[in-house]
């Protein structure tokens, strides 16, 4: 078990050692801080922590701000970004009252790099750790760029972090490998220029944590007790006790994230709010869309594959080896079938959530999706993927019974839905030639209006490349063909990892340049 890091001075004489760093380091220099903030106990007891030792100091020496920043994936649980939200909203108001030179921020990540327009609109799978294109997008870019804004405005930045190796073995190793540089407080950013880390609970148990949490009251009047009940009712046994011996369970195990997130088995917090509160029955269907997204077991990941295009998002084709001589293509984004079912299921839990009776008037209003994801979503899928269709408003009108708030995207579509019907008739069960008969056409429509058509007849060779195949079992055939040839400029690459869950495969990257030749 642990040590606490109270056990040699006891909890307020350590407070006050530690205290004194932080007052020391802050009135050191002109260098700005930012800390961390997720709303969670960490984050909560590193701010708390610096935020009583500034206080101490007299307000005109207070000089250099201290950056509160959170990131709202714009995914999170519900619960617990509506907690946030109100302490954000509370600690401005009380370092404006205390003469504190606190700066809380919500950050969020830009409109083209939203969870639901990649999954949606892009039409990328559900994140996976052989895939993890979520965190990048939609936590680390928006915090680093505003570090990175601070550390270039005033030549140096220190970060403040929650982080503690008491969490795992795994993040007391990292912590290790950081080279200290000044009065071993100070650690350098791996990646970001002129960021300084700087950790001041590093070496506290959870349980220290709790402990300085409910000993003492939060300074910017948010509740601790609450934070702890906040905590309790995420846990699966809904205990949440102060630990003292190894036999008793402590509320770090309890982790709040992203409602939609598929990189764990499965949504324990949330599932745990549900149960242990009749009042979160309202979630459900939160659940119930996270659990669909979550394709790892054998009949959910034959159901995925059959919504994945049967081509990469550059209209390639890649060959894994599944084994026994068999080989399979990797499947590419969504289709445009599964991307407007995505939708519709995203706006239908919305629609259930905010009709439901149970449903708290603090989040009868909750909004999944922003009508800036939806017509970013629209954008892409118009004007990137041609679906000129224009499916969004479509949906969005009969799932949400309410009328699309935004005009049309483009007045000069080359068809209407009615026309589209009757060539989508036409082609019958062949949604290839459909693709590339409407392509073509909106392809021609748009340089039909420019000064040069140059260009045009490339466009119109990479939509018949695209649409060359009659279908997934002809596009598999013809690249085994291929392989089988070993044309020159389609040699074997060697060891990747596709987007699936599937083992390291060797595999052959085939363009859907084609020729009367190489078939």
């Amino acid at each position: 078990m642990a040590v606490s890091a109270f056990a040699e001075h006891g909890i307020s004489r350590a407070l006050q050692l530690t205290a004194e760093v932080v007052r020391e380091l802050y009135l050191e220099d002109d260098v700005p801080w930012v800390i961390g903030y997720s709303g969670g106990k960490d984050s909560t007891a590193v701010v708390q922590l610096v935020w009583m030792a500034i206080s101490d100091i007299p307000a005109p020496q207070r000089h250099k701000p201290v950056h509160v920043i959170t990131t709202d994936t714009l995914v999170e649980n519900p619960i617990v970004s509506a907690w946030v939200e109100r302490s954000l909203k509370v600690m401005a108001e009380s370092a404006a009252e205390q003469a504190m030179p606190f700066v809380p921020q919500m950050l969020k990540p830009d409109v083209s790099e939203s969870f639901w327009v990649n999954l949606i609109g892009k039409g990328y799978p559900a994140p996976r750790h052989k895939f993890r294109w979520c965190t990048e997008r939609l936590k680390i870019k928006p915090s680093s760029r505003y570090i990175q804004d601070v550390a270039n405005q005033h030549g140096e930045v220190i970060l403040l972090l929650g982080a503690r190796r008491a969490e795992s073995a795994g993040r007391a190793a990292r912590l290790d490998r950081r080279e200290r540089i000044s009065k071993n407080l100070l650690s350098a950013h791996p990646e970001l220029v002129n960021t300084l880390i700087f950790m001041p609970i590093e070496s506290w148990t959870n349980d220290d944590v709790w402990t300085f949490l409910l000993r003492f009251q939060n300074p910017w009047g948010h509740s601790n007790k609450e934070l702890m009940a906040l905590y309790r009712g995420a846990t699966e046994d809904n205990e949440c006790p102060v630990v003292v011996d190894t036999s008793t369970p402590s509320c770090g195990n309890s982790r709040f994230g992203c409602w939609v997130c598929t990189l764990v088995d499965q949504d324990k917090s949330m599932t745990a709010m549900i149960r242990n509160d009749v009042d979160k029955e309202w979630m459900l269907p939160l659940l119930s869309l996270r659990n669909e997204l979550d394709f790892r077991s054998p009949e959910a990941l034959a159901k995925e594959r059959e919504r994945r295009d049967f081509r990469r998002m550059n209209g390639g084709l890649t060959l894994y080896d599944a084994g026994q001589d068999e080989v399979q293509l990797v499947p590419g984004p969504y289709t445009q079938e599964a991307r407007a079912y995505w939708l519709r299921r995203l706006l239908e839990t919305q629609r259930e959530i905010q009709t439901n009776p149970e449903t708290p008037e603090s989040v009868r209003e909750l909004q999944l999706i922003s009508v800036e994801e939806l017509e970013e979503i629209r954008r892409i899928w118009v004007k990137d993927k041609m679906d000129v269709e224009d499916l969004v408003p479509l949906i969005y009108e009969k799932e949400i019974g309410a009328a699309y708030p935004a005009g049309p995207i483009d007045e000069a579509l080359v068809f209407d839905r009615e026309a589209l019907g009757l060539l989508k008739a036409e082609c019958g069960d062949d949604p290839c030639l459909y693709e590339v008969t409407r392509n073509l056409l909106e392809t021609t429509r748009r340089y039909r209006s420019k000064a040069t058509r140059r260009g045009l007849y490339e466009s119109m060779e990479k939509v018949i490349s695209r649409g060359y195949f009659e279908g997934r079992d002809d596009a598999l055939a013809w690249a085994k063909q291929l392989r089988s040839l070993k044309i020159a400029d389609h040699a074997e690459v060697g060891v990747e990892e596709s987007s699936e869950d599937l083992e390291a495969a060797t595999v052959v990257d085939l363009e859907a340049r084609l020729s009367e030749t190489a078939r």
